[in-house]
């Protein structure tokens, strides 16, 4: 128990000094998942803090459920009317283009490191996928927005390929320990169950949000997040593929009518943000640096010829025929970063106790490690220099939770005798211009108003606004007064208040008061005080 305590204290510190210095990272040249990396085996043992830890099972597990939601996020993030321009040669890059990377590599390991044929095409299928996490915080981070919709293929390619490299490495996993595995029924089952059941989790789970009322954003976001972690248990219970299910069922949600879709966009944004700087972090603590230099070499000839080889031929292979642009070819080559899948991938190969002349751990590591400090710190450069970077359009765009106008907010006002809206027409309410009532509830009807439309006792009137955009400027909170609260039966000019502090508005027997100097403050009253923020 102390054990884990020291775990969790670790990893909330960590998380809490990332979070702060996140701001700081966005602005130096490589990419942050590397810094985050980088503490973790400053945190390790052979780091400043010497924290001894190799707990692969654990970490396995921790990783693993991370990776569930990247790729439910890199599913339901992704804007699929920017995507389908692109659909087929992101699915063939993701698919085909997995399967030939691992051939390649498989080939060169074999000849050029002289390892057995089955160690070297695992070693090529566990490093076979683009990194999700990786390309998306690039792209994100540094607002790199490329030409031809490339944006997009690069994150349908790289948020959709860790299945098809999952298949190869758990096959070949099953041929190295001595298990007789049928290439081509593996493969059929895990996609087969994977698709199906992606498909109708996130057609089953779009419906039930739609159709029962959860009481309110929370209950829909945990159903939506337990519905995640379910579509990938399940098909991985019965033999199916959990990333491809994970995957589509994210995709499906995404695409989906979903009422008030960015609160969970915004909620996974930030579960994946968090498990992105976890998973990084504890794979920097779970490597021993000291032992990287026996695999260093091996693993920068193998980086090198994916990134100067393997990668520019498959992406070559499979684009020329589909009339991509030449600098176009030339991006998506250079972005094939490998990333925490491949690491993952590697765990599940050490845990299987596979026999293997290098530990494929720490090579993958090293591997993951150079084509991150590598690939991703000069990708701005290589998409500068083949003038694919387009300034006029925002990378955002290819994500759901991109609005290119500011955010509309929906309020509710009761037509009562105390407001003064009670029989008089929407012209004449006097509302400003950036308000607007956009539909009255009466009597079970809804009703579309116009300047005309009277106001009736009991309607109830839905306003648009413009969102508050300021709030890392200014904190809005809620004081409730009760009956020994030492502002109660006092006016406002009579109270003490910090400076840059200001008591904005009232609510009163669900009646908004805008108060003044006079107004005096009452039992029960619930005030909305606004402070600015330094």
């Amino acid at each position: 128990m102390i054990l884990i305590n020291e775990y969790l204290l670790l990893i909330g510190v960590v998380i809490m000094i990332c979070i702060i210095s996140s701001k700081f990272i966005e602005k130096i040249a490589v990419p942050s998942l590397l810094i985050f990396l980088a503490l973790g085996m400053c945190f390790g043992e052979n780091g400043i803090f010497k924290i001894p830890f190799d707990n692969y099972a654990l970490a396995d597990i921790i990783c693993s459920v991370s990776l569930v939601f990247i790729m439910f996020y890199g599913g339901f993030g992704t804007n699929t009317e920017e995507a389908k321009p692109v659909a087929v040669k992101a699915i063939l890059l993701s698919s085909f283009g997995t399967v030939l990377t691992a051939c390649f590599v498989g080939v060169f390991i074999h000849y050029v490191f002289k390892l057995e044929w089955i160690e070297s095409l695992l070693i090529g299928s566990v490093i076979a996928s683009t990194d999700a996490a990786s390309v998306f915080n690039i792209l994100r981070s540094k607002n790199l927005s490329l030409k031809y919709n490339t944006s997009s293929l690069l994150e349908v390619e790289s948020g959709s390929n860790d299945p098809f490299s999952y298949m190869l490495t758990v096959s070949f996993i099953s041929v190295a320990i001595g298990g007789e595995v049928s290439f081509v029924s593996v493969v059929v089952k895990q996609l087969l169950i994977g698709v199906a059941f992606g498909v109708i989790s996130g057609k089953g789970v779009a419906w039930v949000i739609n159709k029962f009322d959860f009481g309110g954003s929370d209950g829909r976001t945990i159903f939506v997040f337990a519905a995640a972690i379910v579509s990938y248990a399940f098909p991985v219970a019965i033999g199916g593929n959990g990333y491809l299910s994970v995957y589509l069922c994210g995709i499906i949600l995404g695409s989906c009518e979903i009422s008030r879709k960015k609160y969970l966009v915004h909620f996974f944004d930030i579960i994946t943000s968090v498990a992105q700087v976890v998973i990084f972090f504890l794979l920097g603590l779970l490597v021993t640096p000291s032992e990287l230099p026996s695999v260093f070499v091996p693993a920068a000839l193998i980086m090198l010829f994916m990134t100067f080889v393997a990668r520019p031929v498959v992406v070559s292979l499979i684009l020329l025929p589909l009339k991509s642009k030449l600098a176009q070819i030339g991006v998506v080559s250079w972005a094939g970063l490998r990333g925490v899948a491949s690491i993952v991938f590697a765990i599940t190969a050490v845990l299987n106790n596979v026999p293997m002349k290098y530990n494929i751990f720490n090579l993958v590591f090293c591997i993951v490690l150079l084509s991150i400090s590598l690939q991703g710190t000069i990708l701005p450069w290589v998409s500068k220099k083949l003038r694919m970077i387009d300034y006029s359009s925002d990378v955002n765009k290819t994500f759901n939770d991109y609005q290119e106008e500011s955010s509309i907010d929906f309020i509710k006002i009761d037509a009562t005798e105390e407001n003064n809206l009670v029989n008089k027409k929407i012209k004449d309410i006097g509302l400003p211009g950036e308000l607007l009532v956009v539909m009255i509830l009466r009597n079970g009807k809804n009703i579309v108003p116009n300047g005309e439309t009277d106001i009736l006792m009991g309607d109830k009137l839905i306003v648009a606004a413009q969102e508050f955009e300021e709030e890392g400027k200014v904190g809005l909170r809620e004081v409730s007064i009760g009956k020994s609260h030492k502002w109660k039966d006092k006016a406002l000019s009579e109270i003490s208040i910090p400076k840059g502090t200001l008591i904005v508005m009232i609510k009163r027997n669900n009646i908004s008061l805008i108060p003044g100097g006079s107004t005096k403050i009452a039992e029960g009253d619930t005030l909305v005080v606004a402070n600015t923020l330094v």
